[in-house]
């Protein structure tokens, strides 16, 4: 005779078997990633951070957009210095962004190739984490 699964836990499964693919998936694209991160990507946004780009740095730049608000990096203007700033959001509502580093950016390219280096650090740190 055929058991019927528990509703209460079925919902539970799926969620979980969910959560096992995007991790699964999310380590594969780190993999990936990670393979084509060189010089020439980071020379390539240096020069141009916005616009069309090859198609790894492009693969890169919509990895590092689909993270998760928390911790974002964002670039802040500092109207009173005339200046660009890294800061992180903090994934909460109403909740004003915080700089991470003291570091001051002259352009608006500068500060997101900034956030860029950052973003590209810390996937290659989570190699090894």
């Amino acid at each position: 005779m055929h058991q019927m699964a528990d509703p209460s836990t079925q919902g539970e499964q799926v969620q979980n078997k969910d959560d096992l693919y995007r991790e699964f998936y999310n380590g594969m694209q780190m993999k990936y990633l990670r393979s084509v991160v060189c010089g020439e990507i980071i020379e390539e946004h240096r020069r141009k951070p916005l616009g069309q780009h090859s198609e790894p740095l492009e693969r890169l730049l919509l990895f590092f957009r689909r993270l998760p608000n928390a911790g974002k990096l964002v670039v802040k203007r500092d109207e009173t210095a005339g200046c660009f700033r890294i800061a992180a959001l903090s994934g909460e509502r109403g909740r004003a962004p915080t700089l991470v580093e003291d570091r001051r950016y002259a352009t608006l390219d500068d500060a997101y190739h900034g956030i860029f280096l950052r973003q590209i650090d810390e996937l290659m740190g989570a190699e090894s984490g």
